[in-house]
């Protein structure tokens, strides 16, 4: 249930910000899909950013900008009154995106500094990145809620713009890489035992 504790925690106490933002948002008629899409191509901007050498300005427009408004495309579509199945599969579908062009980045900016080794732990923190939203994806495919573990999308984001805007990427890639593995090997666990009920769970008495 952590995912579920993280993401309601921070929209409890940026809500009074992000509401009229989206509200003045909704009523100049930006869609949510248009949010979404200007998220992605801030966080692409920042990305190169980061590849050219300016990591504390990718940070600072990935971290204060994009994922703002990242955070608010949701509550737009309420507003409009277009939240729909498209509107989630899209939203998902491009914070992938913007996840992996942050870490392309990142990994660029460490081949010019000759860090080989934050190169590998960015490739492994992409797979560990993909592989908790798959494993949600898969789950709630099979009809299974699966929205366990502590680092989901914001968590990780504000990892990643902490290290750049700290100059911490030393610390913060390998920090993701490790809790993206451990939030995706949660979710297989999750799943594991919803589908491998005990006898108490399925009613079957003991004798």
């Amino acid at each position: 249930m952590g995912d579920i504790i993280v993401e309601s925690w921070a929209r409890d106490r940026t809500q009074f910000i992000v509401d009229p933002i989206a509200k003045v948002m909704a009523n100049v008629g930006i869609s949510a899909n248009a949010i979404t899409v200007v998220s992605f191509l801030l966080n692409v901007v920042a990305a190169v950013a980061i590849a050219l050498g300016y990591p504390l300005w990718g940070g600072l427009l990935m971290g204060l900008i994009a994922m703002p408004l990242d955070a608010i495309d949701g509550t737009v579509a309420e507003f409009l009154g277009q939240r729909n199945q498209f509107g989630a599969f899209f939203d998902s579908v491009f914070d992938r995106f913007s996840e992996a062009s942050i870490l392309i980045g990142i990994a660029a900016l460490s081949l010019q500094r000759q860090d080989d080794l934050t190169v590998l732990l960015c490739l492994v923190a992409l797979l560990g990145s993909l592989m908790v939203s798959y494993t949600r994806a898969r789950a709630e495919g099979l009809g299974i809620e699966c929205k366990v573990g502590w680092f989901s999308k914001t968590p990780r984001v504000i990892v990643v713009a902490t290290g750049l805007i700290l100059n911490r990427l030393a610390i913060a890639i390998p920090v993701l890489a490790v809790v993206s593995f451990l939030t995706a090997f949660h979710r297989i666990i999750h799943v594991y035992l919803v589908t491998h009920p005990t006898s108490e769970d399925s009613g079957v008495a003991r004798g």
